[in-house]
């Protein structure tokens, strides 16, 4: 039996704080900065992964790097978050084979450096606003290892392409041991036991273990 439940008292509520219309003007100008931005590039790859240097297999840094070098001499303009990590691989890669390597980076309270292989780059002040242009930046996402933020937008990114609220973009996710047992939930428990999602959505993205294997589904499911 249910206890006695409490009411609360909206007029108790703290509604001090005031309501910040200038923000506003400052979330239109990333909007339109961003925009004005990736609509140079008129083929790019996403590159999403961990902004740390502690990930167990180094051998990470060097695949992100090698195949952003070889989308970029393919004439990809590589797009990371612009920081280090994964991010710095695959700026390096495109970088060093003379491509573009856009940055959309982040001011956070503590301090996200950028990484010195950027041939262009804007700081947000807004997570959404730079996921938005993450979002429409490219003709294919690549996701590599990484942490709650990586997971956060790889989330994002299948559910606007599953509700359509994207066109469907191709979705690499690099490192079988790392994706597989994230898939095998996704498939065991939403798939099969709760029926929250359908069967093809299961085919929304494709693991690969290798550069070979990665640039060659790239250049399969990417119409260029």
């Amino acid at each position: 039996m249910e206890g006695e439940l409490k009411v609360c008292d909206p007029l108790k509520v703290d509604h001090t704080r005031p309501m910040e219309s200038w923000r506003i003007l400052k979330i239109m100008d990333e909007l339109v900065r961003g925009f004005e931005i990736l609509k140079k590039y008129k083929l790019a790859a996403s590159f999403f992964g961990s902004a740390r240097s502690t990930l167990r297999d180094p051998r990470m840094y060097e695949d992100a790097e090698e195949l952003a070098r070889r989308l970029a001499i393919s004439n990809f303009a590589i797009i990371t978050g612009g920081a280090h990590g994964i991010m710095g691989a695959a700026s390096k890669g495109a970088f060093t084979a003379g491509g573009e390597s856009v940055g959309l980076n982040i001011k956070l309270p503590f301090e996200q450096l950028s990484n010195p292989y950027l041939t262009e780059e804007m700081m947000f002040n807004y997570f959404f606003t730079r996921r938005v242009m993450l979002t429409f930046a490219s003709e294919v996402y690549i996701f590599f290892p990484g942490g709650f933020g990586t997971l956060d937008e790889f989330f994002e990114i299948i559910t606007l392409v599953q509700t359509k609220k994207i066109k469907r973009i191709p979705i690499v996710l690099y490192g079988r041991d790392f994706w597989a047992p994230l898939l095998s939930l996704v498939e065991d428990m939403l798939y099969k036991v709760q029926r929250a999602i359908d069967e093809s959505d299961l085919d929304l993205v494709v693991i690969v273990d290798s550069v070979d294997e990665a640039y060659e589904e790239i250049l399969k499911r990417v119409k260029c």
